[in-house]
């Protein structure tokens, strides 16, 4: 999703956008990699690394989930590495313990975790970094980033909330920074690709890959990035929460919404193609069909090469209008994921629709718990 410079709400102005922003608490949502106590650190292929990891695993999300951003009680850039790794150890171990029983728990890594006296920048993932802020986003500082990422996800709302207490409970020394509660409506899978109805009534999901393999070749970070070596098997994660004007947006005709999206709401293409087929975009270079600012044609030009990101996202809504997506998605390089389609979503007709308002950069870490030490070991030593 994009939020443009363009008023948000048609006739909403930019004083207006600040106003929605700060009178409501509207806060991010993402997703990291599971932590399986008592593995060793992941060296094997790609492929090995999905099957491991709950926040890749298998073509569906789970339909409710909470994601909270936490940070230290005390001042993390602090504290000395082995104070910073203790902190750490005693998170993963307590969303470890609630990692079971038809619940999904993992943890992500905020770019402060590199900062003063933590691991230190050499063996931060070379990409990881604060989320900038894109044209037209309100980012509220209170509502973004954070030192650690922690996803809860599961088929009861009762029970992943109470699962996201207990880590919170059992995890000394961390603070909830922001927190939002998920949930996917008519979630299936078809063709292998998870897919779910978002707030304005389009089915999402349709760009995902089918297969693990190709989950993993999008996904997982691989040996020869360039990344450091404790990082391999993990997967940088994109946070955005886009808050949708649904009272605007059902004003318009189906028709105008179709074109805005550039698909049906069955997911059909606007030039009748299925869903699973590609879209004429080549014989339609002028947009007469689907427009050349739609969201679909912007985000992924050519069909046959989509862009290398896994999404996973969710609805939420906070009641009082505030309602809209919990943007997330998975890629082993930042630059030609994420960034890339959100550099050609500039300009797109969605825009006035749409207000990001917080989210972050996080770094999942590969499956099991080698990592910890292979990312303190040398700083600890030194310490």
């Amino acid at each position: 999703m994009r939020t443009q410079g363009r008023p948000w709400g048609g006739d909403v102005g930019v004083r207006s956008r600040r106003g929605v922003l700060l009178g409501a608490t509207v806060v991010a949502a993402g997703g990291a990699g599971v932590i399986a106590m008592n593995a060793s650190p992941f060296r094997a292929s790609p492929g090995d690394s999905v099957r491991s990891s709950a926040a890749l695993r298998g073509s569906l999300p789970a339909a409710c989930a909470r994601v909270m951003a936490l940070d230290p009680v005390g001042d993390l850039s602090g504290q000395k590495p082995p104070a910073l790794k203790a902190a750490l150890t005693r998170l993963q171990q307590s969303v470890a313990a609630v990692d079971r029983g038809g619940v999904d728990a993992w943890l992500a890594l905020g770019s402060r975790v590199f900062a003063g006296g933590g691991p230190g920048r050499a063996r931060r993932p070379r990409q990881l970094r604060a989320m900038p802020s894109s044209v037209g986003d309100l980012l509220h500082p209170a509502q973004s980033h954070g030192d650690v990422l922690v996803q809860v996800t599961g088929a009861d709302k009762r029970a992943v909330q109470e699962a996201a207490e207990r880590v919170v409970g059992r995890a000394a020394g961390w603070r909830v920074r922001w927190q939002v509660d998920g949930f996917r409506d008519e979630n299936r899978v078809e063709d292998g690709k998870g897919l779910s109805r978002n707030p304005f009534h389009f089915t999402e999901g349709f760009g995902n890959p089918g297969t693990e393999r190709e989950v993993a070749d999008r996904a997982v970070v691989r040996s020869g990035q360039g990344e450091p070596d404790w990082a391999v098997g993990g997967s940088y994660q994109v946070v955005r929460i886009v808050r949708f004007a649904t009272e605007l947006w059902d004003k318009d005709s189906v028709r105008e919404q179709e074109r805005v999206i550039g698909r049906r709401r069955d997911g059909r293409w606007l030039d009748g193609a299925p869903a699973d087929e590609q879209p004429g975009f080549a014989a339609d270079p002028n947009g007469r069909v689907t427009p050349l600012d739609s969201h679909v044609r912007l985000a992924a030009p050519d069909r046959r090469n989509p862009p290398p990101l896994v999404r996973r996202s969710y609805n939420y809504d906070r009641g009082d209008g505030d309602s809209g997506l919990i943007f997330s998605c998975f890629q082993r390089d930042l630059a030609t994921g994420f960034e890339a389609v959100q550099k050609r979503l500039e300009g797109e007709a969605m825009a006035k629709y749409i207000l990001t308002t917080g989210g972050g950069y996080f770094f999942v870490p590969p499956p099991g718990d080698g990592w910890i030490d292979a990312l303190f070991g040398q700083a600890t030593g030194n310490a």
